[in-house]
C-alpha cells in the first residue's frame, strides 16, 4: 500500500519535492515488504531499516543537499532571519503571499540555523535547513515522551486511573499473579523491541516520512503536543505546561491541547496540578509571543489569524475541498456558517472534556485528535495534509504509550496466590 502511494507521485502533477520523495520511497517500501516476508530472525529489523532508508534517509538527504523543499520551509527560514534583524518574524507590508508568515513567533526558532549558517549549497548551509531541526525536535520529543511514560510517577498511578499501589492490604512482593498480568513488567521485557520496530515503521510510513522530507514544519508541533500529553499522564504539570507553551508559540492550532492536558492533569493530580499546568502553559505562551505582539501587532493579527482563515489580503494556498472551505466559497454567509459550525464543534469537544474527561494518554490523544479533525474539516481554509497531525497523535499514543498504561511492576499491587499467614500467638498466651 505504501509503495503504491509513493509510486504515484513521480507520475502526477505533484510538486517537485513530492516526486523526489516518491522515487526514493517506492523502492524502499518494496524492499521492506520483501524483507518482512523473510523467515530470517532479523527480517523485521531489516524491513524497518529498509523502509526508513528509502522513505526518510535517502530523499531527506537529497532534498536538503539540493535545497528543494515546499514553500513553507523558506517562510520559516526567512522568519528566523527577520527575527535576528528586527526581533519579529513578520514583514510590516508583504506584497506577495510568499512574504506572509502564518506562524506564531516560536516557529522562527527553526529558521535561525539558516540565518546563522547561510544559504544551501554547502555542507554548513545544508545543516541550516529548517527541516533538519524540525526532524530533530520531533524525534527528540518522541524520545522524551517515551522516557516520561516509562518513568514511575510519584505517588498513585497516573496512567491507569490513579489507584494506589498499597491499597487493600495486599502484598507488593508476594509470589503470585502480577496486576500487569502474567508477571510481565510494563517496562522493558520482550515487547520493547517490538514497540521500537512499530515506532520505526510508523516514522517510515507516508504519514510521517513525506512531511518530514518535504516540509517538516508541523512535526515539532505534533511532537510537543504528544510530549505534553505524556507529561500530563504522568502527573507532571510543570513539564506539561512548558511543552504546551512551546507548542502554542508555534501555531494557534495547538491551543485546544491546553484544555485536554489540563483535564488529564485534573483527573490524575487534582485541581492544584491542573491549575499549575494551565498557569505555566498560558504564562509561557504569553512570554514567547508577547514581544512580537508588541513590536508588530497589526502584521501578527493579519498574517497569523486573518490569512489562514481566508480573511487576509492574500488568498491562502490551503484550498482543499473540505466542508469548511466549500461553505466559505459560497460567500460571506457561507464563511460565517463555517465559522459557526467550527465554534459549535469546538464547544462540543469542550463539553465532552467536562462530562467524560480523558483518563489516560490514549484517551487524551484521541480527544485532542477529534478536536483537531473538527477544526481542520470545518475551518474556512484548510488542506488534507493537516489531518496527518491528529492521525499521528492517535497512533503514537498507542505505539509509545499504549503498552505503558499500567504502572511499572515495582509500583503495582501484586495479588498473592496464597493466603496471608496468621500473626504468631505469644507463647505466654498459649500456655494459658
Amino acid at each position: 500500500m505504501a509503495a503504491a502511494w509513493a509510486a504515484v507521485f513521480p507520475f502526477i502533477m505533484a510538486p517537485e519535492p513530492h516526486r523526489v520523495w516518491g522515487m526514493g520511497a517506492c523502492p524502499g517500501y518494496l524492499c521492506a515488504a520483501v524483507a518482512a516476508l523473510s523467515s530470517r530472525p532479523r527480517g523485521r529489523a531489516v524491513s524497518v531499516c529498509l523502509a526508513l532508508g528509502g522513505a526518510v534517509v535517502v530523499p531527506f538527504v537529497l532534498l536538503v543537499l539540493t535545497g528543494t523543499a515546499q514553500s513553507e520551509v523558506g517562510v520559516v527560514e526567512r522568519s528566523g532571519l527577520l527575527t535576528l534583524r528586527q526581533a519579529t518574524p513578520y514583514l510590516p507590508d508583504p506584497h506577495t503571499v510568499g512574504e506572509v508568515t502564518p506562524y506564531l513567533p516560536g516557529m522562527a526558532v527553526f529558521g535561525l540555523p539558516r540565518a546563522v549558517l547561510g544559504e544551501s549549497g554547502t555542507l554548513p548551509g545544508a545543516l541550516g535547513d529548517a527541516r533538519l531541526w524540525c526532524a530533530v525536535a520531533f524525534l527528540g520529543c518522541l524520545w522524551a515522551a517515551r522516557r516520561a511514560i516509562r518513568r514511575p510517577a510519584g505517588g498513585p498511578s497516573a496512567v491507569d486511573g490513579g489507584r494506589s499501589a498499597v491499597g487493600g492490604g495486599r502484598s507488593a512482593v508476594g509470589g503470585g499473579r502480577s496486576a500487569v498480568g502474567g508477571g510481565r513488567s510494563a517496562v522493558g521485557g520482550g515487547g520493547g523491541a517490538s514497540r521500537g520496530y512499530a515506532v520505526g515503521a510508523f516514522v517510515a510510513s507516508p504519514a510521517v516520512a513525506l512531511p518530514l522530507c518535504v516540509s517538516g514544519v508541523d512535526l515539532p508541533l505534533t511532537g510537543l503536543l504528544f510530549l505534553a500529553l505524556a507529561f500530563a499522564a504522568r502527573r507532571r504539570p510543570v513539564a506539561a505546561g512548558l511543552a504546551l507553551a512551546a507548542a502554542c508559540s508555534l501555531k494557534w492550532t495547538a491551543w485546544p491541547a491546553v484544555a485536554v492536558a489540563v483535564t488529564l492533569l485534573a483527573h490524575h493530580g487534582g485541581t492544584r496540578a491542573a491549575v499549575r499546568g494551565a498557569v505555566v502553559a498560558v504564562g509561557g505562551t504569553v512570554l514567547l509571543v508577547l514581544p512580537s505582539a508588541l513590536l508588530s501587532p497589526g502584521p501578527l493579527v493579519q498574517q497569523v489569524f486573518a490569512f489562514p482563515t481566508g480573511r487576509g489580503p492574500f488568498e491562502t494556498p490551503a484550498a482543499s475541498p473540505l466542508p469548511g472551505r466549500l461553505l466559505a466559497d459560497l460567500g460571506p454567509v457561507g464563511w460565517y456558517a463555517a465559522v459557526a459550525l467550527l465554534l459549535a464543534g469546538g464547544l462540543a469537544v469542550f463539553v465532552s472534556l467536562l462530562v467524560r474527561p480523558p483518563h489516560a494518554l490514549v484517551s487524551a490523544a484521541d480527544r485532542l485528535a477529534v478536536g483537531l479533525c473538527v477544526a481542520f474539516l470545518l475551518a474556512p481554509a484548510g488542506r488534507f495534509g493537516y489531518l496527518a497531525l491528529p492521525v499521528t497523535l492517535a497512533v503514537l499514543a498507542r505505539l509509545v504509550g499504549g503498552a505503558h498504561r499500567k504502572e511499572p511492576a515495582h509500583d503495582l499491587v501484586v495479588r498473592t496466590s496464597r493466603p496471608a499467614r496468621p500473626a504468631p500467638v505469644p507463647a505466654a498466651r498459649v500456655a494459658r
